[in-house]
């Protein structure tokens, strides 16, 4: 079992810089198969951007999607985790926070993400979230 969040992480995480619109940004995610960017500008993170942003502060904002900025919409990234923090760190943090998706800094720069199907999938790996985060996207 798993007891550190390099363990279970998704390493290189997808990154976009905070001057791109949010179309392209949409675009990416699409391609990618990823729900959630990191918003950096070179190794510094400034947010983090989720589909359910791009909906509801993006497109039901209104205005051009292809001039609206992501660095505009993006949720601040104030919690964090190092890859050697426990599986345990990250679930408090989650629940403190009432965050889905952790950032894992290491060295002062983004090495990856954490998310709470993640750590469902391996610390409970028979409940109804473990089975839903395993199970292959609806396309």
């Amino acid at each position: 079992m798993a007891t550190k969040i390099r363990d279970i992480m998704t390493g290189s995480p997808t990154s976009v810089s905070p001057e791109l619109d949010i179309v392209t940004v949409a675009r990416a995610m699409r391609d990618e198969d990823i729900g959630a960017v990191l918003v950096a500008e070179g190794d510094d993170l400034m947010g983090l951007v989720t589909d359910r942003d791009l909906v509801i502060r993006g497109l039901a904002a209104g205005g051009d999607p292809k001039q609206q900025k992501i660095g505009g919409i993006a949720s601040t990234a104030t919690a964090t985790v190092g890859p050697d923090d426990s599986l345990d760190k990250a679930a408090q943090i989650m629940r403190e926070r009432a965050v889905r998706r952790l950032p894992v800094i290491e060295d002062g720069r983004p090495v990856g993400i954490v998310t709470i199907g993640d750590l469902a999938m391996e610390k409970d790996e028979v409940s109804a979230l473990a089975d839903i985060s395993a199970a292959r996207p609806n396309t």
